[in-house]
């Protein structure tokens, strides 16, 4: 066997090849086996507009390890892959091209337009997917779904007319959330509050009969136009005389009345509120409980209509301005106060989302959340961690009615038709020709398309082919974890759990692993505004896709945000380059070289030892994959791989492999062989692309370490000794200490005095005298009896034993003595200056308490300097 690895790893050289050979063996698809229990995951389907960002790099990062962890147990693993049509956003990408045209989707129409999503979606639909590749995700490319594929349309079909037969899907007249730049609803939970500085208006509301005004205050006095009454709090004392006396609405002049309602808030402004159901939606609520009016003063556009008189075709905003004018010209506005408050925003374009009441449809929320709420207080569904159990219970016990329309094209539209003749309104499974009722076949299909969230709520079953009773639905279902992040536990995770209840009468997922946010080094959000993000392309560009993901992988714990930097990067850059050349050494060692059972009666000390710790490592990093601390679980095989094996045992090997005898070179060999091949494996899951690079190096079995046995503990390793060998390092890291103390160069060997206190650790050192002339730079070694006190030396203490390096020949010692004193003077003298500085109160009570804080914390360093420095003179001065 010839090593093939060259000197210096490139990932560029490795990761395209081995993508390429896994696609081509098929070792990605999922084989259905029904002896044996399969691992499912669905991926958080991205959208096609999407591009991979740093949030997508973790996610699909994190569910790659369980994937490739799961698939290492030999276990039928499933990561079905796929991505979101995303209505709203994939819109307005093609408006934005058509703009650039000089057209609007209403100049094409509905049907040619489609045709340019699509045509959209063929070219850029796939940028994400390819991008994910580079990542190294393991995904079931054979079974790849789309939200608008024809099975998923068929389900959503399906699932829409049930519900609606059941009675839970209804249209009907509702303020809803209206985004006036993307022209649509928004459901609650697309709609983002940000807290921003605004104005209250306090306005006079003039009685009718002349005899003076109540006041109100509002933050939108644009909407005052369409004000059907005022309210006031009925246990109010200031205003309950008033209830029942009518008011003149300002500028519109209309006559409405003032009404009393538990909602109002008595503390807020003058505790009396105008009410404007087709604006607010607590306005709206008030006005069903008194069967008042609803006015609209606002078309789709954000602009004033029809019924806002004068003020008709003005922007919302503009209207605001001059209605204030005529306020304070009328002597009818009181004052103005600057207030900050809570203001609505879409999610996708981040306009100021208006409240409006339109005719939408909607969901009935309550008896489908009932089984969500039970299965997760029931323990079928976790979440990890454990605390957003409350979260999710909490919103889906105070959830509203779902509106599931928008006003897009692009999407599935709602399987609703009617008849233009007879009026009657149809839902059907099927695309209807004629009305059922007078067979008309004048027929309108509803002209809105559904909520993306309501398709994607059915992935977990939908992928696998539900509505029909398909192969993979009934082996994969349900599947068994779900990764995604915190911002979307009500958008999907969910919608998916109440759908999953209704229609499969099984919860879709056994966990839900909460990932956070990728912040930037200073723990900001990454967004195009700051100018922070960090394209995680340019990562796998510059150092290759298992440098990315052992970056995200390390430092990760489930729900907490995580912060990324480069310095990051460069320590996993380096990781990387660490496994490249340990493996380059080990490989060229084990040339010609068999593997062969290990020999446990034969194995040395520090044999058994790596044996040990290797055995304890597989333990620990099986046991937080399955507990899914992935963050713990790369920093064990990270320690182990480069403290223990690099760092010690390869080390230490080097005696075995440069000596004389063969039989201990196998033996080294064999441990080697081992550990490597072991360790590759752990660290598949993490960095898959180096690993099989190597693996495929080493004398192996099979295709692909991807396929390999995952590590188990093997009982034979879990040796009762293998303290001493801590005890051996130990004192190899105190001589090293002494040496880098002392300024020892590397050059010079040491001569050490052992005064052992327990005749097992004297025999240790005996027995192990040749790794400790290795690694500490030793040449000779004396035992002495405890009543010999070395002159001039320095001493290290460990279990057992008392250990001395004479400095004498190894450094000049006056020299050394000279160079010591100096170091005191001058910290002497820092001390002084901090000291003095730290006694002026004018100091101490005037500067910032950061400045002050450091001022100690110097002090007290300096302290320690002066004390070690004192401790390493009264050695070398002993005489």
């Amino acid at each position: 066997m010839t090593v093939n690895l060259p000197s210096v790893y490139d990932p560029k050289n490795v990761e395209e090849k081995w993508y390429k050979y896994w696609e081509e063996n098929d070792l990605f698809r999922a084989k259905i086996d029904k002896s044996k229990k399969p691992f499912t995951i669905v991926i958080p389907p991205p959208n096609v507009t999407g591009n991979l960002h740093m949030g997508h790099a973790l996610n699909n990062t994190l569910q790659d390890i369980l994937i490739r962890f799961k698939r290492m147990q030999q276990i039928p693993t499933l990561w079905l892959p796929g991505t979101d049509h995303a209505g709203i956003a994939t819109e307005a990408k093609v408006k934005e091209q058509l703009a650039q045209e000089g057209l609007s989707k209403y100049d094409l129409g509905r049907e040619k337009f489609l045709e340019r999503v699509w045509a959209w979606k063929e070219k850029y639909g796939g940028t994400i997917v390819n991008q994910l590749k580079k990542l190294g995700a393991s995904c079931d490319w054979s079974r790849f779904r789309f939200t608008l594929d024809e099975g998923l349309s068929k389900a959503v079909r399906e699932v829409f007319v049930s519900l609606y037969e059941k009675g839970l899907i209804y249209r009907g007249d509702y303020i809803i959330n209206w985004c006036p730049t993307c022209k649509t609803t928004l459901s609650d939970i697309e709609v983002e509050y940000e807290e921003h500085q605004g104005k209250l208006y306090y306005i006079k509301y003039p009685f009718k009969n002349g005899k003076g005004f109540i006041q109100i205050a509002t933050t939108r006095p644009e909407t005052m136009l369409g004000d059907v009454a005022v309210a006031v709090n009925p246990g109010d004392e200031r205003y309950k005389h008033l209830i029942g006396e009518k008011v003149i609405l300002p500028i519109m002049e209309r006559e409405i009345p003032i009404i009393a309602d538990e909602y109002v808030d008595m503390e807020f402004g003058t505790g009396a509120v105008k009410i404007t159901p087709g604006h607010d939606p607590n306005d709206f609520e008030i006005g069903l409980r008194h069967k008042l009016p609803v006015v609209k003063v606002m078309n789709e556009e954000g602009k004033m209509n029809e019924n806002a008189g004068k003020y008709a075709g003005l922007d919302r905003y503009e209207a605001r301005k001059l209605i204030v004018e005529e306020l304070k010209a009328k002597d009818l506005l009181v004052k103005i106060n600057d207030i900050n408050h809570s203001i609505g925003h879409c999610y996708r374009c981040d306009t100021v989302v208006e409240p409006m009441v339109s005719k939408q449809w909607f969901v009935k929320m309550k008896p489908l959340a009932e089984p969500a709420i039970q299965v997760v207080k029931d323990g079928k569904v976790k979440f990890v961690p454990e605390r957003f159990t409350k979260i999710y219970i909490n919103w889906l016990e105070n959830i509203h009615d779902w509106c599931i329309s928008r006003q897009l094209w692009w999407g599935h539209r709602i399987p609703a038709w009617y008849c233009r003749d007879c009026n009657e309104m149809t839902v059907s499974r099927e695309d209807l020709k004629e009305c059922p009722k007078c067979k008309s076949k004048n027929l309108e299909q509803d002209p809105d398309v559904l909520d993306t969230w309501f398709s994607s709520a059915l992935w977990p079953f939908s992928t696998l082919g539900w509505p029909e009773k398909t192969e993979d639905l009934e082996y994969f279902y349900p599947t068994s974890v779900l990764v995604t992040g915190y911002d979307i536990i009500f958008f999907w995770v969910a919608r998916m759990i109440f759908s999953a209840m209704e229609f499969m009468k099984k919860e879709p997922f056994e966990y839900v692993v909460i990932t956070g946010l990728v912040r930037d080094a200073l723990g900001r959000k990454m967004s195009k505004s700051l100018g922070n993000g960090i394209d995680p392309l340019e990562v796998i560009e510059k150092y290759g896709a298992d440098t990315l993901r052992f970056s995200l992988s390390t430092g990760n714990t489930p729900g907490n945000d995580m912060k990324f930097y480069w310095e990051k990067v460069e320590h996993s850059r380096n990781f990387a380059n660490k496994i490249w050349n340990a493996s380059r050494f080990v490989l060229m060692n084990l040339e010609g070289y068999v593997p062969e059972k290990i020999e446990i009666e034969k194995l040395s000390l520090k044999d058994r030892w790596i044996l040990a710790r290797l055995n304890n490592v597989i333990g620990e990093v099986t046991d937080f994959l399955e507990k899914f601390e992935i963050g713990i679980a790369a920093s064990k095989i990270y320690d182990f791989f480069w403290s223990e094996f690099c760092d010690w045992y390869i080390e230490m090997a080097k005696i075995d492999l440069s000596g004389e005898k063969e039989e201990a070179k196998n033996i080294t060999k064999g441990v080697l062989y081992t550990v490597l091949e072991n360790s590759l494996k752990l660290l598949h899951p993490f960095m898959p692309f180096i690993t099989e690079e190597i693996w495929q190096q080493l004398h192996h079995e099979g295709k692909s370490v991807m396929v390999s046995e995952w590590p188990k503990v093997n009982p034979a390793y879990n040796f009762d000794d293998i303290e001493k060998m801590e005890v051996l390092m130990e004192a190899i890291r105190g001589i090293r200490n002494i040496r880098a103390e002392m300024n020892v160069p590397p050059s010079k060997k040491a001569g050490i005095l052992i005064k052992a206190t327990q005749k097992d650790i004297e025999g240790l050192f005996r027995d192990n005298m040749d790794i400790i002339y290795f690694l500490a730079k030793v040449d000779k070694a004396e035992f002495i009896e405890k009543e010999v006190f070395p002159k001039k030396a320095m001493s290290t203490v460990v279990k057992g034993a008392e250990i001395y390096v004479p400095v004498e020949g190894l450094i000049d010692v006056d020299l050394e003595i000279e160079r010591l004193r100096k170091e005191r003077e001058e910290l002497r003298e820092e001390l002084e200056r901090a000291e003095r500085k730290l006694g002026n109160e004018n100091f101490v009570n005037k500067a910032p308490r950061e400045v002050v804080e450091k001022e100690r914390l110097k002090a007290e360093e300096y302290k320690d300097k002066i004390s070690k420095i004192e401790k390493r003179l009264l050695l070398l001065q002993n005489e």
